[in-house]
């Protein structure tokens, strides 16, 4: 299907400037032990007053707008930090996050949330519009965490360059002293869009995903691959507090592939990311402990 050539990017964002908004949620014990589920872990990974992993607080603060207001992709055709884009391909590209001290589940919490940065550029497969997003995160009047995330997005439909056919059969040989192998299918991630409240249909809908978007299949969600990489040091140093992270999602995997969420610590730090036999590197993250 072709689409007529939207104006560019860069002149949408103009005179967009949304100011900050302030949310809260209690942090329910809930999402976190459905998610444990969904990842086959023996037991919730915290209970009420726990601190949360880094990255878990992803399952809250979420918003569910009305049917009649998402796009042809399930993305929100608007929303408060979302810019006024026709025709556009959203991507979650990365972000940072810095953690005083960790959220405790069950502690109501107060979301604020700004525009950081906006910033049009040309890139290989068109012109792309990056946004960066800042959230604060405050309990008892102290901030806890403080995170920003990096949103793309792309002129029209690009294909990008994917593989046109996917191995399942294929695994990863990583060489790496912390792993973690996973083959995501689509009832999981089926699972991690309703905890995520993300109705993006390449995450579930494969003739959207192959026909509109280029895909040969459905894809593994960004911010899964995220939290996979971090669940190397919860598993592995649990009494090294992460003090902050960064992270790069690099190159899509699709379900069905068998990847590897890889790790190597380094005295106050490790560099992790997600291996597949296709790419060493689809995601990468760095953390510091504290």
């Amino acid at each position: 299907m072709t689409h007529p050539t939207p104006p560019p990017l860069g002149s949408y964002a103009e005179s967009w400037t949304p100011g900050p908004v302030t949310d809260e949620d209690p942090l329910p014990t809930g999402p976190v032990a459905a998610l444990s589920a969904v990842l086959n872990l023996p037991d919730p990974v915290a209970k009420a007053w726990d601190p949360l992993p880094p990255l878990w607080h992803w399952l809250y603060f979420l918003t569910w707008p009305a049917g009649r207001d998402l796009g042809a992709d399930g993305h929100p055709r608007g929303g408060h930090f979302s810019p006024p884009l026709p025709q556009r391909q959203r991507m979650w590209a990365g972000g940072r996050c810095e953690i005083t001290r960790p959220l405790r589940l069950g502690e109501p919490t107060e979301r604020i949330s700004s525009l950081r940065a906006v910033t049009a550029k040309q890139g290989r497969t068109g012109e792309m519009l990056f946004i960066t997003e800042r959230r604060e995160f405050r309990q008892q009047d102290r901030v806890c965490l403080v995170e920003e995330q990096d949103i793309v997005y792309r002129s029209g439909r690009t294909a990008g360059q994917h593989p046109t056919a996917l191995d399942e059969s294929a695994f990863p040989h990583p060489d790496a002293p912390w792993q973690l192998p996973l083959r995501p299918d689509p009832a999981l991630l089926f699972r991690f869009s309703a905890l995520t409240a993300n109705a993006h249909r390449i995450h579930y809908d494969t003739p959207y995903a192959q026909d509109e978007e280029g895909y040969p299949g459905i894809v593994v969600h960004g911010p899964l691959l995220a939290l996979l990489m971090l669940e190397l040091p919860r598993r592995h140093a649990p009494d090294r507090p992460v003090r902050s992270l960064s992270y790069r999602l690099r190159r899509p995997v699709f379900a069905g592939e068998r990847l590897a969420a890889c790790g190597a610590p380094a005295d106050d730090r490790a560099d992790l990311h997600i291996a597949t036999h296709r790419e060493d590197r689809h995601a990468t993250a760095e953390v510091t402990f504290q």
